[in-house]
């Protein structure tokens, strides 16, 4: 079983807080496409034959592409995948890019889910965030989505806004629930080197949610949406039953896959890839048909830090038998005697054969697992 992840680069506008690989410029589209698609048959058989289980269209913004260019990404994909084999097919979406005839379009394709940028419900965090839609507009898009028969929607909110209160927050996961959506991710606002939300902050222009009001619109969001039915399953990821995000939870449990276009990364198991965060760059190599990725090779150190990394953030936790099976008993070992202190505290659960955070431990979850980490 493997994923396919496809990073397009293209943005109308850049939000405030973004410091992902995207740009403006679409004039390179139509070569962008053709670089994918020899990408993708350059590199195919790095995933040695599995069957391609999850397709995971992100950016960027992957809704600024043409039907047309759409469509002939997909064709060339089907080269590759059965799609009735392909258990989920997303694309991410700005609300204000799905109109009737674009959803439309997106029907005649195979994709089965839809992740959608919406970031807030007020007007107000909107504007401050840059976002080109209005919170009507998300709400009218995603009930198009519905009528158009999709019933496998996420959407992403952002809190710890400047300014934003408890109760503005509680507001926003009321109006989510509201929409009937499937899933839901949602993310503490990051101040990130070079974006424009970092140069206000350093000008003293917006100044930083305090961490006890973060934590506490965390903890508001985990009680409303479990009420709701929507339980966690990972520290920043709600789905209603057998709604989970099968293509990102591949991330999380050690499931190979393949990126394609600039800035992508992929990982075969003991090997992870890096494309050059520059699309020029990247479409220039592919046309002289070249892959240009830089490449790591992990260590058994790096292989456990990255599952200590990637599976304590999920409700699941880690199971020791599957780990005992991958490890040396010597990290082993190690992993338990740096957690006993969190077990002692409350902050980590050791039972049926799982180690995993507790919901006390949630808050300081980052710091729990470079505990655990083995350095240098």
């Amino acid at each position: 079983m493997a994923g396919i992840y496809i990073h397009i680069p293209f943005c109308r506008t850049r939000c405030i807080y973004c410091d992902f690989h995207s740009g403006t410029d679409m004039s390179v589209q139509e070569r962008y496409i053709t670089a994918l698609c020899s990408e993708l048959d350059l590199r195919i058989g790095e995933l040695k034959d599995s069957p391609i289980h999850t397709l995971y269209i992100g950016g960027g913004t992957p809704s600024q592409l043409s039907p047309e260019a759409l469509s002939r990404l997909f064709a060339h994909l089907s080269q590759y995948i059965t799609w009735s084999e392909c258990r989920e097919i997303t694309i991410e979406c700005n609300p204000d890019d799905l109109s009737d005839s674009y959803i439309a379009h997106l029907r005649t394709l195979p994709i089965n889910r839809i992740s959608m940028g919406i970031q807030s419900f007020d007007d107000n965090d909107l504007r401050f965030l840059r976002r080109r839609h209005t919170a009507q507009a998300a709400l009218d898009a995603i009930a198009r989505c519905q009528a158009a028969g999709y019933n496998n929607i996420s959407i992403d909110l952002i809190y710890g806004l400047p300014n934003q209160t408890l109760e503005a927050w509680s507001k926003n996961i009321d109006i989510a629930l509201s929409a009937g959506i499937q899933h839901l991710s949602a993310y503490a606002l990051i101040y990130e080197e070079g974006t424009a939300l970092m140069r206000l902050k350093q000008q003293g222009l917006v100044q930083e949610c305090n961490d006890e009001l973060s934590l506490s619109m965390y903890s508001l969001l985990i009680d409303r949406l479990e009420e709701a039915g929507m339980h966690r399953y990972e520290i920043s990821n709600f789905a209603l039953p057998h709604h989970e995000a099968q293509h990102n939870s591949s991330y999380w449990n050690d499931t190979h896959y393949l990126g394609l276009g600039a800035a992508a990364h992929s990982y075969d198991g003991s090997t992870r890839r890096y494309n050059p965060c520059d699309t020029r760059t990247y479409i220039d190599n592919l046309e002289q048909a070249q892959c240009c990725y830089d490449e790591e090779v992990l260590t058994e150190r790096d292989r456990y830090n990255d599952m200590l990394l990637t599976r304590l953030r999920t409700r699941q936790g880690i199971d020791e038998a599957k780990v005992a099976t991958q490890f040396n008993p010597t990290y082993i070992n190690y992993m338990y005697r740096m957690a006993q202190p969190h077990i002692a505290s409350g902050n980590i659960e050791h039972a049926d054969g799982f180690l995993r955070i507790t919901r006390q431990g949630l808050f300081i979850s980052d710091s729990i697992i470079s505990d655990l980490f083995i350095v240098e």
